[in-house]
């Protein structure tokens, strides 16, 4: 596995063995890459080590909320609303519209506590807002949208 930096392989090295004590078989190791992929219920999780700086690095805990919707003004003004009562993380729209929510942690810093929060904190609020926004706005819940055999149908 490649690293862009120390502080980044030290934290990867630090939490793989929680992540597999933490979630078990729900979690996937990546061999090439510093990434974890946790599916809980109907939400998809990636937990991935990315450097920050020169010394540090971001634990960041995003999943795919809903995806292939169309993003109006109701529904990003509803995503906006729930923000605003969300203590960990944010909802967000990455480059295609899709409906992400993410959290991040200071590497270094991080304990195993702290990352099991973030994580299942990631993957809850994901699965519990999921099938609301599906039923008033369209689209796939990702977990089905990654079912399908093509991957995007």
């Amino acid at each position: 596995m490649d690293f862009q930096s120390s502080a980044q392989k030290t934290c990867y090295d630090r939490i793989a063995p929680w992540m597999d004590e933490l979630f078990g078989e729900a979690t996937v190791a990546f061999e090439d890459e510093p990434l974890f992929i946790i599916t809980i219920g109907s939400a998809v999780a990636s937990t991935r080590v990315v450097p920050w700086g020169e010394n540090e690095a971001l634990i960041t805990t995003r999943s795919y909320v809903v995806t292939d919707v169309d993003a109006t003004s109701e529904l990003t003004y509803y995503l906006l609303r729930a923000n605003d009562n969300i203590l960990f993380g944010r909802f967000a729209l990455d480059s295609e519209d899709d409906i992400v929510f993410e959290h991040s942690l200071v590497g270094s810093t991080c304990d195993r506590i702290e990352l099991k929060h973030s994580v299942t904190t990631v993957v809850r609020l994901a699965d519990d807002y999921d099938d609301e926004i599906v039923a008033r706005w369209g689209g796939k819940r990702a977990l089905d949208r990654w079912a399908s055999p093509d991957g995007r149908s």
